[in-house]
């Protein structure tokens, strides 16, 4: 049996749960973001001490690496890595959109075309991906303007959208059939799944290159006066 210690810090909830074999065991959650660091250790404690499985027995560990917050993205990747190196266990990585996407497919299987992500990054900014019945990508996780959203080659077929955005910004777009799904969360139980199957594939990262799923360019001010 394989156990997964899944961490996720990318939005307003902060989740850490235990799986086996694609089973989620046990779940634990915390709302207050401003305080992810000092409770994600807690939080890892209480899971593993409620499925009665120890640290040194989890045989991955998995993080939803955005994208999201930026600063709770660095604690869960901070967490994950060290844990990994102490512990000499593999890391994986997840990217909300696809897992988001994935919670839709497994549930509908064939009965959309494609299956699409899609998060508010900031004003007429959005994150987005989509995959076709069969889940392959058909547009891999990136950031995108509102006004490029109707020219993107996905909008074929019977078409989920999975997402936290206005319905507005698809009036442009015609489709045989367009469903909106009002969700920016993880289904955790179809999580489990996915991540299960990864380490089966051995679809790890390397340790010390692995970074969040930031998906947008940091833009710096250059606030040198010229003389």
């Amino acid at each position: 049996m394989a156990f997964i210690l899944h961490i996720d810090t990318s939005g307003d909830v902060g989740t850490v749960a235990v799986a086996a074999d694609g089973k989620m065991l046990h779940t634990r959650q915390n709302a207050d973001t401003r305080n992810q660091a000092a409770s994600i250790n807690v939080m890892i404690d209480e899971v593993l001490n409620n499925t009665g499985i120890r640290l040194r027995d989890i045989d991955a560990i998995c993080v939803c690496a955005g994208p999201g917050s930026y600063t709770g993205l660095r604690i869960g990747m901070a967490t994950a890595k060290a844990l990994c190196y102490v512990l000499d266990k593999p890391l994986l990585l997840d990217n909300k959109l696809t897992l988001m996407a994935f919670g839709q497919y497994h549930k509908h299987l064939s009965e959309y075309d494609l299956y699409v992500s899609i998060l508010k990054a900031r004003d007429k900014e959005y994150f987005i991906c989509s995959h076709n019945d069969k889940f392959d990508a058909v547009i891999t996780p990136r950031h995108i303007f509102e006004a490029d959203i109707a020219s993107l080659d996905t909008w074929k077929g019977r078409i989920l959208v999975a997402g936290n955005v206005e319905e507005k910004i698809f009036n442009s777009i015609e489709v045989n059939r367009l469903e909106i799904m009002n969700i920016n969360s993880i289904d955790l139980a179809t999580w489990a799944l996915y991540a299960a199957d990864a380490l089966k594939c051995n679809r790890t990262v390397n340790l010390s290159t692995a970074e969040p799923f930031y998906l947008k360019q940091v833009f710096t001010h250059n606030t040198n006066k010229i003389s």
